[in-house]
């Protein structure tokens, strides 16, 4: 089976010197790209699609509990699962540092 190629665009926006068109970026990193755009939108920040995004940014304040753990764990699969097709097999891994205000997150996926 043959793998697909995935092109976005570069959101820096720099020219190319050759072609004079917006540089692009392509395969793994278009889709890097991408999950770290759904994470880090918030709801109803992208225009007609107020479903779009997370609410990660909403409970970095929240207290350390183990459910903000589960909670953070399971918005960023749901989030990714509804908005990104390209991905499969997501496992997410929330690690909270209370004593240095930390949050790790790890996100592995098939592409």
């Amino acid at each position: 089976m043959a793998s697909r190629a995935f092109k976005d665009i570069n959101l820096s926006f720099k020219r190319h010197p050759v072609t004079n068109d917006v540089v692009t970026i392509r395969d793994e990193d278009a889709i890097k790209r991408s999950v770290r755009n759904i994470i880090f939108t918030t709801l109803g920040e992208k225009p007609f699609e107020p479903n779009f995004g997370s609410v990660i940014n909403e409970s970095l304040f929240d207290l350390n509990t183990n459910l903000n753990e589960i909670r953070i764990s399971d918005e960023i699969k749901q989030s990714l699962l509804n908005y990104e097709p390209r991905i499969d097999n997501t496992e997410v891994t929330v690690s909270v540092y209370p004593d240095s205000n930390e949050l790790n997150c790890t996100i592995q996926y098939d592409i």
